[in-house]
C-alpha cells in the first residue's frame, strides 16, 4: 500500500467486515425473528462477510507486500463482484416476500434473475479477454474499454429494487420501508460521491453499514412482534382462565344464598350484592388489554372474599392494610392468588384461616403482599394433591407482570406456616 487511500480503503473494508460478522453473529444467536426472517439475514451476512472479505484479499494482493499475484486478485475481484450484485437480487427477494408477493412468481424477480444472468455471464467473458477489465502482468488493474457495459445491470437491479420499494410501500410496515429506503441511498450517496473522490471505496463501508441498519431495523420490528405475541398470548390465558370460572364456586356461592334467604336475609341481600360486583369485575377483567388501578382490583378481591366469608363464615378471616394503592396493575393479578389461598387453605377441621393482604410503597416502587395460615404453597413444591392449576396461574400472572410492567412475582412458605406471595410494581 503506497498512499493514504490505499489504507482508508482497507480500514474501510476491515470496519465493513467486523459489521457484517456482528449481522451474522446476531442472525445465529437472536431468538425474537421468525425463522424465515432469521434465514433470509445468514444468508445476507454471509454473502456480505464474502463480498468484503474477498475485497480485502483483493486489496492485499493488488498492493500488499505479502500476497501479490495476478491470478489471486482476478479470482478475489471476481467473487468480490459477483457476491456485491448478487445482495442486490436478494433485497429484491426480501422486498417482494415482505410486501406478501411470492417472489418466485413474480415478473420482478424474474427480470432481477434475468439481469443477474446477464451480469454473470460478463464478469465470466471478462475474465477471457481485456475489453471488460482485466490484471496486467505485473499485478495492477485496469478497465477495459467497454467497462461501463459490466456496470448496466447492477445499475438496472438498483433501479429495480427502488421501483419495487415504491410500489410496494403500502404494504410494506414503516419500519421495513424506512430500513428498505437506507439500504437502497446509503449505498447510491457513497456510489455518486466515490464518482468525485477516485481510488476511495466508500461504496464496501456504505454497503456495510447500510446492511447493519437494515438488520436493526428489522430485528426491532421482530422484537416489537414478538411482544406483541406475548401479550396476546397473556391475554388469551387469562380468558381463558376466566373462561373455567370453576362452576362449583357458582354452585356453592347460589347455596349458600339460598339458604341465607330463610334464615338471614339482610346477609343474602348483602352477599348477592357481593357476588355481583365480583362478577362484574370478572367479565371486565376478559375485555381489559392494559392495566387497570389497583383500587379495581382491591375491590374485586374484596367482593370475593365477602362471598367466601359468607360461606365459610369463622373459618376464614381477612385483613387489609393497604395504604398504598395509587398505581396500576394488570387485572386478575392478585385476586387468583387470593382465591388459590381461600381454596387450599379453609379447612372445617383446621383452625381458621387467616389471610393479610399488605402494600407497600418504597424508592423502587411498590409491594403488594399476601399472608395466608394455610398449609403452604410454593413455586418448588405442589399442593399435596398434585394439582398443577395454582402453578399454571402463577406463570400466567407472572407472564402478563413482566410484560406489562415488568413486574415480578414471588412465593415462599413461611416459617410459621402458610405461603407469602410478594408482587413487586416498579416505577416507570
Amino acid at each position: 500500500m503506497d498512499n493514504w487511500f490505499d489504507y482508508i480503503n482497507f480500514g474501510f473494508s476491515i470496519g465493513g467486515l467486523i459489521i457484517a460478522v456482528l449481522g451474522l453473529i446476531t442472525s445465529f444467536t437472536t431468538t425474537y425473528m421468525e425463522n424465515k426472517i432469521r434465514n433470509y439475514f445468514k444468508l445476507f451476512f454471509t454473502i456480505l462477510s464474502i463480498y468484503l472479505l474477498s475485497n480485502i484479499l483483493e486489496q492485499l494482493s493488488l498492493y500488499g507486500s505479502v500476497i501479490s499475484s495476478p491470478t489471486i486478485s482476478r479470482i478475489f475481484l471476481f467473487l468480490e463482484s459477483y457476491s456485491a450484485t448478487f445482495l442486490m437480487i436478494w433485497i429484491t427477494n426480501y422486498l417482494l416476500d415482505s410486501s406478501g408477493k411470492a417472489a418466485k412468481k413474480s415478473c420482478i424477480f424474474i427480470l432481477a434473475l434475468l439481469l443477474i444472468l446477464i451480469y454473470t455471464v460478463l464478469l465470466i467473458f471478462a475474465q477471457f479477454n481485456d475489453y471488460i477489465y482485466y490484471i496486467s502482468k505485473d499485478n495492477v488493474y485496469h478497465r477495459g474499454e467497454y467497462y461501463p457495459i459490466l456496470l448496466i445491470p447492477p445499475a438496472l437491479l438498483m433501479a429495480l429494487n427502488i421501483f419495487t420499494l415504491i410500489r410496494h410501500r403500502n404494504s410494506l410496515k414503516k419500519k421495513n420501508r424506512v430500513a428498505m429506503s437506507l439500504y437502497l441511498i446509503i449505498p447510491l450517496v457513497c456510489m455518486i460521491i466515490q464518482m468525485f473522490i477516485y481510488g476511495l471505496l466508500l461504496i464496501a463501508i456504505g454497503t456495510s453499514v447500510a446492511s447493519f441498519a437494515l438488520f436493526l431495523y428489522i430485528l426491532n420490528e421482530q422484537m416489537e412482534l414478538y411482544v406483541k405475541q406475548r401479550e396476546e398470548i397473556a391475554q388469551a390465558k387469562q380468558s381463558i382462565i376466566m373462561l373455567q370460572m370453576r362452576p362449583h364456586f357458582i354452585y356453592n356461592t347460589m347455596t349458600s344464598i339460598y339458604y341465607l334467604c330463610e334464615n338471614n336475609p339482610q346477609k343474602a341481600m348483602s352477599t348477592i350484592n357481593d357476588f355481583t360486583t365480583y362478577l362484574r369485575r370478572n367479565f371486565s377483567a376478559m375485555s381489559s388489554t392494559d392495566t387497570i388501578p389497583f383500587k379495581e382490583e382491591l375491590e374485586h378481591v374484596k367482593a370475593y372474599l365477602s362471598v367466601e366469608q359468607s360461606r365459610f363464615e369463622d373459618s376464614l378471616s381477612v385483613e387489609f392494610d393497604t395504604p398504598e394503592i395509587d398505581f396500576r396493575i394488570p387485572s386478575l393479578t392478585l385476586q387468583p392468588i387470593v382465591e388459590n389461598s381461600v381454596k387450599y387453605g379453609v379447612d372445617p377441621e383446621l383452625d381458621p384461616l387467616l389471610i393479610k393482604i399488605s402494600t407497600e410503597k418504597t424508592k423502587d416502587g411498590y409491594f403488594i403482599t399476601v399472608l395466608d395460615s394455610g398449609p403452604g404453597i410454593d413455586e418448588d413444591n405442589p399442593i399435596p394433591d398434585d394439582n398443577r392449576e395454582p402453578h399454571i396461574a402463577l406463570n400466567n400472572i407472572r407472564e402478563r407482570l413482566s410484560i406489562m410492567c415488568n413486574g415480578t412475582i414471588t412465593l415462599k412458605q413461611r416459617k410459621e406456616g402458610g405461603t407469602e406471595a410478594v408482587i413487586f410494581i416498579p416505577f416507570k
